[in-house]
C-alpha cells in the first residue's frame, strides 16, 4: 500500500508530534542520552512554543506511560480544577446559561507544567535546564508561525486591540504576522529562562532544582502575575466587572497534579490503557467493547457497514461519555458496569441498520443516565507527542489549553491561561457539573496498548470531540486488518458530530457524519439511504494521529505521523 510518509523504524527510539520541531527537540534529547520521558517532556514543553493556538504553558495535559523499570502503566493527571471560589449559583448570578468559551471566566488552574515537572522529576534523567532549552531557544530566536496561528491571530485583532492589550503586544506587535514568518515570544522565553535561573540559584541537586521549578511557577512569580492579571482584569475604575473570573493564586498555590490508575480493557489479544472519566478516555474502550461482538474484518476496511456500524457504536459510547463521566474525586462514575461485557451486549443490540436517530445513554448498576442541556443546532486545539526509547519506555500524551485566541496574555509572561471551565454544565445533578475545585471532563485522550502483558504501542491526536473517533480508526486500522502506522494513519477517516460538543455552546449535530472524499462515492450514497447526514469534506483534511511502538520480540521500534495539515512528523533510528 502506498504511504505519504514511510513508517519509522529503528533499535534506538522513534519521537512522533503533532510538530517537527517538538519532534526534533525531543529527539536532540533522546540522541544525547535521555529517555522516552525526557523527551516528552522537551517536546511537549516546545508545543506549547511553536503550537500556542493549539497548547500553551497555563493548560492542561493528561500524561499515560510505561515504565521498563517498574513494569508498569501510570498515568498523571495535569487538568487542573475549576477555581475553588466558581460555583453555579455565581454564573446564574451573571445571567450565564453555560460557562464561556472565551476569557477568564473559563479559566481552569493551569495543570501541565506540574504534570511535565513531575514527568521529569520522577521518570526522566536530564536537567531542568536541558528540557526547556529547546522551549527557550524557540521563543527567543524565533520559529516559523504556522499558517493556523497567523489565521487564528488575525480573527482575534480586533478583539486583541479592543480588549486584551496585552494580547495586542504579545502578537500585534508587528501587525498580523504573516504565514511562515519568523515569530519570537520573548516574554514566554524570559520566564523559561527565570524558572531555569531561579532554581538553579536555589540548589545544585536536580531532583530539588525541579521541585523549585514547580514552586517559581505555583507560588513565585508565575502565580503572582497570574493572580494580578485576573484580579484587576477589565477593572480601570475599581468597580468588578463581570468577566475577570474566580482563579487566584491561592487556586495555584493549592495545586499538584495527580497520579492516577489507568482505564483499560481487552481487545482481541491487546490490552489498551486510557486516562480516566475525567477525560473521554474510557469512551475509546466503550467502544471496542461494543465492536467486539462484530466480525470487523468481513465487513471490509471503510465499506458502508463497516463505517456505519463504527458510528452507530460510537453513538451509544458517546451518549454513556455525556450522561455518566465526570471527575471522579466528586462523582461515582460506574466504569466497571459501563465496561463490562454484559453491558456491551446489551447495547451493542440498539445497533440497527440505519443510523440512530437520538443520544441514548444506558442505564448502568439499576441507575438511570442524567444528560445535560444541549442546542440542538471546527474544534478547539490540542497537540500530541508520542515516544518510545530502546529500553521499552512509552509515552503519550495530549497538551492543550492556555490557546492564544481564546484567553488574554498574562503580562510579562508570555502566555494565555486554560478556558477548560468551558467543559463543564451548570446542571447540579450532572456528573459534570461545575464545582470549586473539581476539574472538568475534558476530550483529551493519549493511549497506550500491550500486545498480550507486553506494553508496545502510544498514540494520540488532537481533536476534541473527535480524538477518540480518529485514534479508533487508526486503532482498528492497525489491529484488525493489519496496517502499519503509517498505513493505519493515512487510510481515510470519517467522523460523527451526533452528540454535544465538550466546547460552548455545547452544540449538537444528530446523524451528521463528516466523511472524507477518498471514501468512495457508492459508500457514501448508501450511508446516505441508511439515514446518515452524511457531509463530504475533503482528502486530507480529517484527524491528526501520531503514533510510536516497539516490538517487544525482536527490539525493533517504529513510528508514524499524519500528513494532514503538513507540519506533524515521526523522528527515529
Amino acid at each position: 500500500m502506498f504511504t505519504t510518509r514511510p513508517e519509522i523504524q529503528g533499535s534506538f527510539g522513534v519521537i512522533a508530534s503533532t510538530h517537527w520541531l517538538a519532534s526534533a527537540a525531543g529527539w536532540a534529547i533522546l540522541e544525547s542520552g535521555g529517555n522516552a520521558f525526557d523527551a516528552a517532556v522537551t517536546a511537549g514543553l516546545c508545543l506549547q512554543v511553536v503550537e500556542p493556538h493549539r497548547a500553551g504553558p497555563g493548560g492542561e495535559v493528561p500524561i499515560i506511560f510505561y515504565s521498563a523499570a517498574s513494569d508498569s502503566v501510570g498515568v498523571i493527571n495535569g487538568q487542573g480544577p475549576a477555581p475553588a471560589d466558581a460555583s453555579i449559583d455565581r454564573f446564574r448570578a451573571l445571567n450565564i446559561e453555560f460557562v464561556p468559551g472565551v476569557g477568564l471566566l473559563s479559566a481552569c488552574v493551569p495543570g501541565s507544567f506540574d504534570a511535565w515537572m513531575r514527568l521529569l522529576g520522577e521518570h526522566g534523567t536530564v536537567s531542568l535546564r536541558s528540557a526547556l532549552q529547546y522551549a527557550i531557544e524557540y521563543a527567543e530566536v524565533g520559529y516559523p508561525i504556522l499558517p493556523a496561528i497567523a489565521r487564528d491571530i488575525g480573527s482575534a485583532e480586533d478583539l486583541f486591540r479592543r480588549e486584551w492589550p496585552s494580547s495586542a503586544e504579545l502578537w500585534l506587535a508587528n501587525g498580523v504576522p504573516a504565514p511562515r514568518s519568523r515569530f519570537q515570544n520573548h516574554a514566554l522565553a524570559a520566564t523559561f529562562h527565570r524558572i531555569v535561573e531561579e532554581a538553579e540559584n536555589t540548589t545544585n541537586d536536580r531532583d530539588e532544582q525541579i521541585q523549585a521549578a514547580r514552586h517559581a511557577f505555583y507560588r513565585g512569580f508565575v502565580a503572582d502575575a497570574i493572580h494580578n492579571f485576573v484580579s484587576t482584569f477589565g477593572d480601570p475604575d475599581g468597580a468588578e466587572p463581570t468577566n475577570r473570573g474566580f482563579l487566584t493564586g491561592h487556586d495555584l498555590a493549592a495545586y499538584e497534579a495527580g497520579d492516577e490508575q489507568p482505564t483499560s480493557r481487552e481487545y482481541r489479544g491487546h490490552t489498551v490503557y486510557k486516562t480516566g472519566p475525567s477525560t473521554q478516555g474510557p469512551v475509546f474502550l466503550q467502544q471496542l467493547a461494543l465492536l467486539e461482538g462484530f466480525d470487523l474484518r468481513s465487513l471490509g476496511h471503510n465499506s458502508s457497514d463497516y463505517i456505519h456500524t463504527i458510528v452507530e457504536c460510537a453513538k451509544l459510547a458517546f451518549a454513556d461519555r455525556e450522561a455518566w463521566y465526570g471527575d471522579p474525586e466528586f462523582v461515582d462514575v460506574p466504569m466497571d458496569g459501563l465496561l463490562s461485557s454484559a453491558y456491551a451486549a446489551e447495547r451493542r443490540a440498539l445497533v440497527g441498520p440505519e443510523a440512530a436517530t437520538t443520544s441514548a445513554p444506558g442505564s448502568v448498576d439499576r441507575r438511570q443516565p442524567h444528560l445535560p442541556p444541549a442546542l440542538p443546532l471546527p474544534g478547539r486545539g490540542t497537540t500530541a507527542v508520542n515516544v518510545v526509547d530502546r529500553h521499552g519506555n512509552l509515552v503519550s500524551a495530549c497538551p492543550s489549553g492556555g490557546l492564544l485566541q481564546f484567553s488574554p496574555a498574562i503580562p510579562g509572561l508570555g502566555f494565555s491561561i486554560s478556558e477548560r471551565a468551558q467543559a463543564f454544565y451548570l446542571d447540579e445533578d450532572h456528573p459534570n457539573s461545575l464545582v470549586g475545585g473539581k476539574r472538568p471532563r475534558t476530550t483529551l485522550s493519549p493511549s497506550l496498548a500491550a500486545k498480550g502483558d507486553q506494553p508496545c504501542m502510544a498514540f494520540a491526536t488532537p481533536g476534541g470531540d473527535r480524538q477518540d473517533q480518529w485514534s479508533l480508526a487508526f486503532f482498528l486500522a492497525h489491529v484488525d486488518f493489519d496496517m502499519n502506522l503509517q498505513e493505519a494513519i493515512d487510510a481515510p477517516l470519517f467522523h460523527s458530530t451526533h452528540w454535544p460538543r465538550s466546547f460552548h455552546p455545547h452544540d449538537a449535530y444528530p446523524k451528521r457524519l463528516l466523511i472524507e472524499a477518498s471514501i468512495p462515492a457508492a459508500v457514501r450514497e448508501e450511508l446516505r439511504r441508511r439515514g446518515h447526514d452524511v457531509v463530504i469534506v475533503d482528502e486530507w483534511s480529517l484527524g491528526w494521529v501520531s503514533a510510536v511502538a516497539r516490538d517487544t520480540d525482536t527490539g525493533i521500534v517504529r513510528g508514524a505521523a499524519s500528513p494532514r495539515e503538513m507540519q506533524a512528523y515521526a523522528i527515529g533510528r
